[in-house]
């Protein structure tokens, strides 16, 4: 089947997803552009700051896993909806916060609806487009978050220093507004609403039976893994470029610093977009391989880098190879489950994983605080190239149909 087979439907389906998974990353990562000034703000520590990422990735692991079950009784539409609200109030409602306690309240919120539209924008994607072009979907569904990525650089470079960090986490409500107008445009997964009945009984500890059982623990261990590394590296980069050089940073400016991570998160867009690619002619897992032994080799070199050309070069291919692995949880996952448990499945393994990664953004902080933040970079690698190992563990399930 080739592309042009595909419907109008399923694209509009998935541009949705790939959009809601933009602005949900947008929302996300205002927070880590505007980290040191809320620093300031608030007079708070590498490892405090490293604290909120923390309760963000711990939330998105609740609210991922609760609406992983809700999408499977609901519906994956309105779970994708009910998720864009949820982070797009939250973070508005992050430029009311006072304290410490109030900053972390609001971001775990944001939180919540992270890891609920990640999951329902998956699962929609992997079950309206077709096996054979399964991968390539969700590739570009993930790449929403590299354009996310350069949405909030702007956003912030934009907003931050002419109105403040308060005006700049207002911007965060406008995904509202998408939600709104996605609410009577999709339509639900047909292998989702001609399941049988004897399916809509299936308890959902069904993902911890038989030989599903071995697959969510392996999955959620290189889910753990790999989320570590990512999230341990990506949260505190722009950090570590706009920190002063007696912190171990790159003593960039907030609008410099925005601009060094355009051509970094370019760089996650095409490794996103081509992983699907790659994935579906080589196979899941040497294209996961490839990209994660990749990052390994290049995340201890950036974390030593001071020179700006030298940090403007290494960029895209950190983000190519340090992000783009994304892609094959969306399409691996779902093809390890069936239809009844596809939505609980793919958000427990994923979502646990990131929970487990909420360590690492405090872990990175409280070595920054010791060692100077690029320094505590590279200590990501090795999550990296366990990934690379692990990935093994899951049976191939390349272009496999769904059931």
């Amino acid at each position: 089947m080739s592309l042009r087979s595909i419907t109008r439907q399923q694209w509009l389906t998935l541009f949705a997803a790939q959009a809601g998974y933009m602005l949900d990353a947008m929302d996300v990562l205002l927070f880590v552009f505007a980290v040191n000034v809320l620093r300031d703000e608030f007079h708070l520590s590498a490892s405090e700051a490293g604290l909120v990422g923390s309760f963000t990735l711990f939330a998105s692991a609740i609210g991922g896993i609760a609406f992983g079950v809700i999408m499977d009784r609901v519906g994956r539409t309105k779970a994708l909806v009910w998720s864009i609200l949820i982070y797009s109030l939250a973070s508005a409602g992050t430029a009311m916060s006072w304290n410490l306690a109030s900053l972390l309240f609001w971001r775990a919120l944001v939180g919540v609806g992270l890891g609920a539209e990640w999951a329902a924008g998956a699962v929609l994607v992997a079950e309206t487009w077709p096996a054979e072009h399964r991968a390539k979907a969700v590739g570009i569904m993930q790449s929403g978050w590299a354009l996310g990525y350069l949405l909030a650089a702007a956003v912030t470079g934009i907003v931050l220093p002419r109105w403040g960090w308060k005006a700049l986490f207002l911007t965060g409500i406008l995904p509202a507004l998408f939600a709104a107008l996605l609410r009577k445009r999709l339509k639900e997964p047909e292998i989702w609403t001609n399941r049988t009945a004897a399916a809509k009984k299936i308890p959902l500890s069904g993902i911890f039976k038989g030989e599903l059982r071995r697959r969510t623990l392996l999955g959620t261990l290189l889910a753990s893994v790999v989320l570590f590394a990512y999230w341990g590296l990506f949260t505190w980069i722009p950090g570590f470029l706009s920190a002063a050089p007696e912190r171990g940073g790159a003593g960039l400016s907030i609008v410099k610093t925005s601009a060094f991570v355009v051509p970094m998160q370019l760089g996650a867009f095409f490794g996103y977009v081509a992983f699907g690619w790659l994935s579906d002619k080589m196979g899941r897992r040497p294209a996961f391989v490839l990209y994660v032994l990749g990052a390994a080799l290049v995340t201890p070199l950036y974390g030593a880098s001071r020179p700006e050309s030298t940090l403007l070069a290494l960029g895209p291919v950190i983000g190519f190879l340090g992000t783009g692995f994304f892609s094959m949880f969306g399409a691996m996952l779902s093809e390890l489950y069936p239809t009844a448990l596809r939505g609980t499945g793919l958000s427990f393994v994923y979502n646990f994983g990131r929970g487990v990664s909420s360590l690492a953004p405090f872990a990175v902080g409280f070595a920054a605080d010791r060692y100077g933040i690029g320094a505590a970079l590279g200590l990501n690698s090795a999550f990296f190239a366990l990934g690379g190992l692990l990935i093994f563990t899951l049976p191939a399930t390349s272009k496999a149909e769904l059931e």
